[in-house]
């Protein structure tokens, strides 16, 4: 591709070989003297459920924050679909299918359900401002058949008889399930999920594990998560990267990372591997 001002992307594939959806090459963050991420690499591929896992302070929503162009990298590169977005801004990474949910709500308390799904929705608005303000038909059909797509994210994740509620009035699990429908409402290919069942009871844990695993087989989205739960790790991940203090301490199949001694060790603690 031809570099475009901020936004560049530079195609960088391999001949023969097919890119993996996400390569965090040689990732570094340092602020001040602190060292958040120390050299990290590491490859999702395209339609798995990954994970990234380590304790708290170990670098893993620093890293998130770079993925998503958040967080400017000391050193190292960010490559989707084997393009480098290191400096693309966060708008470019969404046009090209990358969302995300955070690990602190993100939601607008005062709206409803539906007004916090549909407030994702500015990158596939054409209409102009002047447009929305004065109600032109252009703008009133998009309108509608944006509030249509939210409405179908709702029905999805199992929220469409609260569109009209406030946000506010939301039980803690309904509004983690508002997170991940509002991500899928933007159609994202990558699907980056920060502690996504923070705070969740064990039902509502596992009411989110499945409405996770029915969206990728649904649609085909490529998921990476940080998350502390190890049942959900288990139940949802095929990969995992283990990272602590800044550094990828071990990476590979699932049950082998949760299974490595040296990850009990440092993170699991024992018994957490059974």
């Amino acid at each position: 591709m031809t570099p475009v001002a901020d936004d560049t992307i530079v195609l960088e594939k391999t001949a023969g070989s097919e890119a993996p959806h996400l390569r965090v090459d040689e990732i570094s963050v340092v602020f001040g003297g602190l060292v958040a991420n120390d050299s990290i690499s590491l490859d999702v591929p395209r339609g798995n459920i990954s994970g990234l896992i380590g304790p708290n302070g170990a670098g893993k929503t620093t890293l998130f924050n770079v993925i998503t162009g958040a967080q400017t990298p000391t050193s190292g590169h960010v490559y989707l679909d084997g393009a480098d977005i290191t400096d693309a801004k966060r708008q470019a990474r969404a046009r090209r299918g990358m969302a995300r949910t955070f690990q602190n709500l993100s939601l607008v308390p005062s709206l409803s359900v539906l007004d916090n799904v549909t407030l994702g929705f500015g990158r596939f608005r054409k209409a102009g401002l002047l447009s929305a303000v004065v109600q032109r038909p252009r703008s009133i059909s998009q309108d509608r058949r944006l509030r249509e797509l939210g409405m179908h994210a709702l029905e999805f994740v199992g929220l469409d008889d609260q569109a009209r509620r406030p946000t506010s009035d939301l039980p803690y699990g309904d509004r983690r399930r508002l997170e991940i429908a509002r991500a899928l409402a933007c159609s994202p290919d990558l699907l980056l999920l920060d502690e996504p069942s923070a705070g969740m009871s064990p039902a509502e844990t596992s009411t989110l594990a499945a409405v996770i695993s029915r969206a990728h087989e649904a649609f085909g989205i490529t998921v990476f998560l940080v998350e502390h739960d190890m049942t959900f790790v288990r139940a949802l991940t095929t990969e995992c990267t283990v990272i602590e203090f800044g550094r990828v301490i071990a990476a590979g199949p699932t049950a082998e990372v949760l299974a490595d001694p040296v990850v009990a060790e440092a993170y699991l603690g024992t018994g957490a591997t059974g």
